[in-house]
């Protein structure tokens, strides 16, 4: 099945079941911005400046691949670029019966957003927020992240508990699909791990991350992330946003300040949090908005048939205009 096919036993008069997914950390490339310079939303980029005290404008036009490793300011130009690009497709009538949201670590703030959970200034200012405090606990507690390829979770799982026993520090830090996890920890717990995969036939490939992200060497993260959170004011009432931390749908405020701070320091459920959109929520067509299209390639080896769009250009975005299925 293509990306423009309907998906299997739904009527073709029925309009589907959109999910908005946002990616997180990672997706950043140099001069990232400029295809959205001339865009009717681009004086949002002043807005996000404003709110965060960066020149949001400057990372997104100018700032090498280098500045943007660094944690803070990464975060900052990703959830930027999402909210760019949802803002345009809005505007442009292509994002169908939207009927939940979920990002990817970072892309949650961008989710909760979309949702209409928190206004676009405070979103900006968490994401500013959990930026710095990520980025001073990496340099407290120095670490990596790597991806684990052609093992099941269970092994990885067992890999990581002998590891462990063994005295390194590691963990599962992502759960993206089937085959395709993350484990974040000390350089020499991944090391560690990366012998014991070769033995049981697997691969490690470590990542350029600035931290041990998702896993309990971030701590110390939450101090300052709960600072900013209990200035914000969660909507009551919001379209349901899936939770990186337990693949449960919310449709209300009243958990996100727990549930934001749980995911600096506990795994990214992503596989079952696309089952849950994809199952509960009955979710057939997924919008990727954002930079990149890490999500579409993971949402596709989770759920057979899924309608995957993603929009991280203005070309895919006319694209979709002509032919929104």
């Amino acid at each position: 099945m293509t990306d423009r096919e309907t998906a299997a036993g739904e009527a073709a008069d029925t309009p589907p079941r959109t999910a908005l997914v946002f990616p997180g950390q990672g997706a950043q490339k140099e001069g990232m911005g400029a295809p959205w310079r001339d865009a009717p939303s681009w004086p949002l980029v002043a807005g996000i400046s404003e709110y965060t005290g960066i020149d949001v404008e400057e990372l997104l036009l100018k700032a090498d691949d280098e500045t943007l490793r660094r944690t803070d300011l990464a975060q900052i130009a990703v959830f930027t670029t999402e909210v760019l690009v949802h803002r345009e497709a809005s505007e442009a009538g292509v994002l169908g019966e939207v009927v939940a949201c979920a990002g990817h670590s970072l892309g949650e703030y961008t989710a909760l957003y979309a949702a209409g959970a928190v206004p676009l200034a405070d979103a900006a200012r968490l994401v500013a927020a959990r930026g710095r405090a990520m980025r001073a606990c990496a340099e407290r507690s120095p670490g990596t992240m790597a991806a684990v390829v052609r093992l099941g979770p269970e092994t990885v799982e067992d890999l990581v508990a002998t590891v462990r026993q063994e005295g390194p520090e590691i963990w599962v830090a992502n759960v993206n699909a089937p085959g395709a996890i993350v484990v974040s920890g000390t350089a020499e717990g991944v090391d560690r791990l990366a012998g014991l995969a070769v033995e049981a036939e697997g691969k490690v490939i470590r990542l350029a991350v600035g931290g041990a992200f998702h896993s309990p060497l971030m701590a110390a993260a939450t101090d300052e992330l709960r600072e900013a959170l209990a200035a914000v004011h969660f909507a009551p009432e919001h379209l349901p946003v899936v939770a990186n931390v337990d693949a449960r749908a919310y449709r209300t405020g009243a958990r996100w300040r727990e549930l934001e701070l749980d995911q600096l320091t506990h795994p990214v459920r992503w596989e079952a949090g696309v089952r849950t959109l994809a199952g509960d929520l009955g979710c057939t067509r997924f919008v990727e908005l954002g930079p990149g299209r890490q999500l579409t390639g993971m949402i596709r080896r989770t759920v057979e048939g899924a309608v995957t769009l993603p929009v991280d250009s203005p070309e895919a975005l006319a694209k979709l205009t002509t032919d929104p299925r």
